[in-house]
């Protein structure tokens, strides 16, 4: 008997189909998941730009534990990455050249056992350098681990804290510094800070320094106000000589961060990161007040301040959210949120500046890259300036009416003029870190640095527009 083309071919397409579905029971799609799934993958590279390989590291995840990274539809890795003994992994992956700038989500597939979940992975544009021979830039290396900078008018002088390490930190300074010559006038280190109480089990822990991070100069009074941000409190120095005034107790503002002065209305203010309020001091008596709480606008989120600027003629301060695309802004006469405003685009916003000149408030953000130059009374985005990657901080300077941005992932200071324009882009050194007006158009800024004999480590920049 003989079988026809079309019976024959019917009979092909049903022997495909059973073998297809035994296939996928042999395969076991449906396999034992894994149900304590905890593998996390970061990007250990400071930077990613199109174009390049950037390292991942992963970790949490099993033992064997075979991970496959994907984009939309395409595999990042031709070969999984085996998670070792320690559940951790290394391994590179190219990025295209035509990758978008911006965070992207990359599905994290894993098997034996089967898991999933996603991470994001930033890619950051490479903007040029340009126009630094319109300044004049002098440098000069400072202490280890420098964290901020703030000038006093009254007595023409400059305060930079340092710190090293994770606790118990026990190498930092406060240092006093000509304006000028970027030399030394004075520093002093912190002194000791109390044990921590001992976690269950562990052993006891010692307490390193009070080691300082954020500083604001109080020239009513003479003070340099710091914040200790391993002790979660703030403390108070005199600015002639660097004494200490007073110690506040530990755990007075959970995680302290930024701290700003209200010379005029004798107040004092520092963001308690991680938190969703601003902690108050009384400048001349030195006494803790009540916290500024700031309610998020989006639900079931949390507004966390980081940064923080101050307008001295109308005392409302200004601060952004790292946690929420948000800004606020706070009539320190009532201590009350006036308002909270919205950012489109604004990823991990972390550092503002108050432009009185424009009326104008500026935030940039470390996950998006950008600059945004924000009408306080209406919300509008009138710019938003691609910047570098990780801008972290920026200072308006009013006589030139420039925005001064330091990228901490760049390692580029970025100039950008009231139009949105950038005007000029240089090298910051080693993970600028802060900037901060001076006097007649200068401005300062501090970096850190890449290792302990890094070169580009630990410098302290003067930044002088040229034909003052």
């Amino acid at each position: 008997m003989t079988t026809s083309p079309s019976r024959r071919l019917r009979l092909a397409v049903l022997a495909l189909a059973l073998s297809a579905a035994t296939g996928l029971a042999g395969a076991q799609v449906f396999s034992q998941p894994d149900v304590d799934f905890k593998g996390s993958v970061r990007a250990a590279s400071p930077v990613v730009l199109p174009g390049s390989e950037v390292e991942l590291a992963g970790s949490g995840f099993k033992p064997g534990q075979r991970i496959t990274l994907q984009r939309g539809e395409t595999v990042l890795n031709a070969q999984p990455f085996v998670a070792d003994a320690e559940g951790g992994f290394k391994g590179r992956v190219a990025i295209p050249a035509d990758a978008a700038v911006g965070v992207h989500p990359v599905v994290v597939r894993t098997s034996g056992p089967d898991a999933a979940s996603i991470f994001e992975l930033k890619v950051s544009r490479q903007l040029p350098v340009s126009g630094q021979e319109r300044f004049d830039v002098r440098s000069a290396k400072l202490a280890q681990g420098l964290y901020q900078v703030a000038y006093s008018a009254k007595n023409d002088a400059l305060f930079v804290t340092s710190a090293v390490g994770r606790p118990p930190v026990t190498v930092s300074a406060l240092q006093k510094v000509d304006p000028q010559s970027l030399q030394v006038v004075a520093s002093v280190t912190p002194g000791q800070a109390p044990a921590p109480a001992p976690r269950p089990g562990q052993p006891a822990r010692p307490g390193g320094v009070f080691a300082v991070y954020g500083v604001g100069v109080d020239d009513a009074n003479g003070n340099v106000w710091v914040t200790n941000t391993r002790q979660n409190t703030v403390a108070v120095y005199r600015q002639s000589d660097l004494s200490l005034v007073k110690q506040f107790p530990v755990g007075a503002v959970p995680h302290s961060r930024d701290i700003v002065v209200d010379a005029q209305r004798g107040r004092v203010y520092a963001t308690a990161a991680g938190e969703n309020f601003i902690s108050v001091f009384d400048a001349k008596r030195l006494a803790q007040l009540d916290n500024i709480v700031i309610e998020s606008g989006v639900r079931g989120e949390k507004f966390a301040p980081t940064s923080l600027d101050l307008d001295p003629a109308t005392g409302k301060l200004y601060t952004a959210s790292m946690s929420t695309p948000e800004a606020a802004v706070i009539d320190t006469a009532s201590n009350a949120v006036e308002k909270v405003i919205p950012l489109v685009n604004a990823r991990s916003a972390i550092g503002v500046a108050w432009n009185p000149v424009g009326k104008r408030l500026l935030v940039v953000s470390q996950g998006s890259d950008n600059l945004l130059i924000v009408d306080p009374q209406t919300g509008t985005i009138d710019h938003d300036v691609y910047v570098g990657a990780g801008a972290l901080n920026v200072s308006y300077e009013p006589t030139r009416r420039l925005a001064y941005v330091v990228n901490r992932g760049a390692d580029t200071i970025a100039v950008v003029d009231d139009s949105g324009k950038v005007v000029a882009n240089f090298d910051g050194g080693s993970f600028p870190n802060h900037v901060s007006k001076g006097a007649d158009g200068v401005v300062y800024a501090v970096n850190k640095a890449r290792g302990a004999e890094d070169p580009k480590g630990d410098h302290i920049r003067r930044i002088a527009p040229k034909g003052r």
